[in-house]
């Protein structure tokens, strides 16, 4: 069964015991965060993407949620401002999801439009996927796309429930493509200054991306 875990504390919040920066599974470099924090930025250390994003089916130790945004505001007159960053949460507080509503984008404007599109490590809780559906509910402005790395608790009668919810209330949701993970490696992880480095699959990558991709059309269909 595919879903975050949060019992058992791994050796960082962030990521297992792992040896360096280019094998997500033996990443040694843990960074540890204040508990219950919402924190936000502009992109995200390379570490947590490795780690927090893999779209594994067992996801033991990954305890959080990590949502990339792009917000696009459009004026009557067509004019297009753009804004992006991420959010993580501590799963004890608000989850990053509530926080974006509460944070970034806390009302939308009648007279504008938004086209919101997030990258999250995993798909919305029951409660998170609600929230998501009572906002789209009173702002008819607002087009969301939510792109998943891995399904949480895909299994659970209430989770497949609220992942229709948010179908029926016209959100798009999908599971994340190799070419996705790639979009957020070079838009949302930190890079060292004139040594950007490619993106390099997981292995096992695609097969990952198949198999949640058919997880979710059973649920929505």
């Amino acid at each position: 069964m595919a879903q975050k875990e949060e019992a058992a504390a791994p050796a960082s919040q962030n990521g297992e015991d792992l040896e360096d920066l280019e094998d997500p599974e033996k990443l040694k470099e843990l960074i540890e965060l204040p508990p219950f924090e919402i924190v936000t930025g502009e992109r995200l250390p390379v570490n947590f993407f490795k780690f927090q994003f893999r779209n594994v089916e067992y996801s033991s130790g990954r305890n959080k949620t990590f949502l990339c945004y792009v917000v696009e505001v459009q004026s009557k007159g067509g004019q297009v401002q753009a804004s992006r960053g991420y959010l993580e949460d501590e799963h004890a507080a608000a989850h990053a999801e509530e926080a974006f509503f509460n944070t970034i984008l806390p009302a939308c404007d009648p007279a504008l439009r938004y086209n919101v599109t997030w990258y999250v490590s995993s798909s919305p809780c029951a409660a998170c996927a609600d929230r998501i559906v009572r906002t789209l509910g009173k702002s008819k402005n607002l087009r969301l796309l939510i792109l998943v790395g891995r399904l949480f608790m895909w299994e659970e009668p209430d989770v497949q429930a609220a992942l229709r919810r948010l179908k029926e209330a016209g959100c798009r949701l999908r599971i994340m493509k190799p070419q996705d993970f790639e979009d957020v490696w070079q838009n949302f992880v930190e890079q060292e200054e004139g040594e950007a480095k490619a993106f390099e699959p997981w292995e096992d990558i695609q097969e990952n991306f198949l198999y949640y991709e058919e997880k979710l059309a059973d649920i929505l269909k």
